[in-house]
């Protein structure tokens, strides 16, 4: 089955959606997700309006660009080190 991607402000409306209707599983059902995709989504912005959601996703986004640019700089530091102790001069 192939895999849907939904946007934030969908996960918002179909959060919403359950709430008012009272029946996880028929929204559920409706959007053809999971119960464990619904309580994961609940959990991870539930109370959050749909602009919270967006910018805690460019966040995570920024935060994981970094966390590989830093990784990418201590791997060319150890190269350069690596290169150094080969030339003699560490």
């Amino acid at each position: 089955m192939a895999r849907k991607r939904y946007e934030a402000e969908q996960i918002v409306a179909i959060l919403r959606e359950a709430e008012t209707t009272g029946s996880i599983k028929d929204t559920c059902h409706k959007h053809g997700i999971s119960d464990v995709t619904f309580y994961r989504w609940k959990k991870m912005c539930g109370g959050f309006p749909t602009s919270e959601v967006q910018r805690l996703k460019a966040l995570e986004r920024e935060n994981r660009q970094l966390k590989q640019l830093a990784g990418d700089q201590a791997l060319a530091i150890r190269v350069v080190k690596e290169e150094m102790k080969k030339r003699g001069w560490i």
